[in-house]
């Protein structure tokens, strides 16, 4: 399952991304999105979570949960 992380601080960079969400379960691909101009954070992240009880699981425990000061926003993904 494809999910969409909202609301980083533009500080986080992908390992962290990846470490929070692995606490869930399987992360099979992470992609910080960065402005092509500057190198810099966009503040917002996909993640790959193979096994959909896992990545409903980091819904549930993620969304608005308070990460580096930032009350961050996941969702699953539009394809």
């Amino acid at each position: 399952m494809k999910l969409l992380v909202r609301n980083l601080a533009r500080t986080m960079q992908e390992h962290e991304i990846r470490a929070l969400f692995s606490a869930h379960g399987t992360v099979s691909g992470c992609t910080l999105v960065l402005d092509q101009e500057t190198g810099h954070s966009k503040g917002f992240a996909f993640v790959e979570m193979p096994e959909k009880d896992e990545a409903e699981a980091a819904i549930t425990h993620l969304n608005l949960a308070r990460v580096d000061k930032s009350k961050i926003r996941v969702k699953q993904a539009q394809q």
